[in-house]
């Protein structure tokens, strides 16, 4: 798939890739742990790069986590390594379809959240019987009115299973 301008699309656009001082890298990945509830990046470099939408986080050659508005968070890879336990959103089966292919998050597809989840916070997506990362985004809203299911966007997605960040994991 080529844009207008003939660049490649399904590719994602790395530059200014540096390694994160260590006091910096660390506390990087307390702001991420605080976030998921899981230990993350013990103890590997860490680099920092930019990229078209976000800054990316490489660990140990591998994007596991990206910067979207100032707010370090985990990439889909980085939560299948690491295993996160807070900031989840479960969606129904009828909705994995339209997240994989980019969607928001509408209302009326949530069946759980993590009740601490906040309106801006970065939050993950996951399907209700397999519970897998399908997509990360930012929540549009609390938890307790994410649990209302009020029609609209809940939740605006930033990188999904399938999008070039994804692939460019392969």
């Amino acid at each position: 798939m080529t844009d207008d301008k003939g660049m490649n699309m399904s590719e994602i656009r790395i530059r200014k890739r540096k390694r994160m001082r260590e006091k910096d890298a660390k506390s990087l990945s307390l702001l991420i742990e605080e976030a998921v509830g899981t230990p993350v990046f013990e103890d590997e470099p860490i680099d920092i790069a930019e990229s078209t939408d976000y800054k990316l986080i490489f660990v140990g050659g591998e994007i596991l986590g990206l910067v979207y508005e100032e707010k370090p968070f985990l990439t889909i890879r980085g939560m299948l390594k690491y295993k996160p336990s807070k900031r989840y959103i479960t969606v129904d089966m009828g909705a994995v379809p339209f997240i994989t292919n980019g969607a928001d998050v509408m209302g009326p597809g949530i069946t759980d959240v993590d009740p601490d989840i906040e309106a801006g916070d970065m939050v993950w997506i996951r399907d209700i019987k397999n519970e897998i990362p399908l997509a990360v985004g930012v929540a549009l809203r609390s938890a307790t009115e994410l649990m209302e299911k009020k029609q609209g966007k809940a939740v605006g997605t930033v990188h999904y299973v399938g999008d070039k960040l994804w692939k460019s994991g392969e």
